[in-house]
């Protein structure tokens, strides 16, 4: 799963005043998707869905209470499954679409409130997301879905601040109380991921395999590839003690053929010994 946090810039993320701009970029898709008959995702947020562009920018640009000019309203936030990971959340557009609204809603959201440390939850978040299934920058566009957020920089109460782009983690002293680890984030969300859709996976998918090959030392990532070569070997075992297990269970329903015609070829060595006798 690929998270990321595209920075402000000015752009469709300059954030420092309304979203409107980036809510009508991430309606780009819908038009060739509906010229061709197919259907078409809206906004969701924790409990609508379906929702229209002007919902999404009026609550979001009215929810900055005590923000300056220059402060940032809103956040976004890219959601990429893999390929493997789309084929755990289904098997159509419309069955993958209907699970990353669950596990957006489920896991996602929810570890994102608790992230800030300030005894937040899902319901105190301000967000709409849009679901995507093309990607402009790939050579097809299979196995593309992914998901597109905007989270307001307050709660739905208007009062906290929240910024998931802070270098503050979990402090307690000081003028920011709380903070944001995004490592943190990214493990609790994958965790969450594999447990809402009993996903087996693989060392070398993992976050933390991506994390420590990347900026772990060299200790670190000897002992990340011995596990992945040792679950590698674990999960090739498996498969080959089921295609021995699949075998055993066919060869109880495959008749001997090699059997059959022994048999066949005894029978009839003994009708020719008969012939002979009986022509003496």
């Amino acid at each position: 799963m690929n998270i990321d946090f595209p920075p402000p810039s000015n752009g469709v993320y300059n954030n420092a005043g309304s979203c409107r701009r980036l809510a009508a970029y991430l309606e780009h898709e819908d038009l060739e998707r509906m010229e061709k008959g197919i259907y078409t995702e809206g906004f969701f947020n924790l409990t609508e869905e379906n929702l229209y562009k002007s919902q999404v920018v009026k609550d979001i640009d009215n929810n900055k209470a005590q923000l300056l000019k220059t402060d940032a309203k809103f956040y976004a936030i890219h959601i990429s499954p893999s390929a493997k990971e789309l084929q755990a959340m289904g098997n159509t557009e419309q069955e993958q679409a209907k699970s990353m609204r669950k596990y957006i809603r489920e896991v996602f959201i929810s570890e994102y409130a608790k992230n800030f440390n300030k005894g937040l939850s899902a319901e105190d978040i301000k967000f709409y997301g849009k679901i995507h299934f093309n990607r402009d920058r790939s050579e097809n566009n299979d196995n593309n879905m992914h998901c597109h957020i905007i989270v307001s920089r307050k709660d739905q109460a208007n009062k906290i601040k929240l910024s998931p782009l802070t270098n503050h983690r979990n402090t307690k002293k000081g003028v920011i109380k709380g903070g944001f680890d995004r490592t943190n984030l990214f493990r609790q969300v994958e965790q969450g991921f594999d447990s809402l859709f009993s996903y087996d996976r693989p060392i070398d998918e993992s976050f933390e395999y991506y994390n420590t090959m990347k900026n772990g030392n060299i200790t670190d990532q000897l002992i990340m590839q011995k596990r992945q070569i040792s679950d590698e070997r674990k999960n090739k075992q498996i498969i080959n003690n089921l295609d021995l297990g699949l075998s055993s269970v066919l060869s109880l329903f495959t008749p001997n053929v090699k059997k059959e015609e022994e048999e066949q070829l005894t029978l009839k060595r003994k009708k020719k010994k008969s012939r002979q006798k009986h022509s003496r």
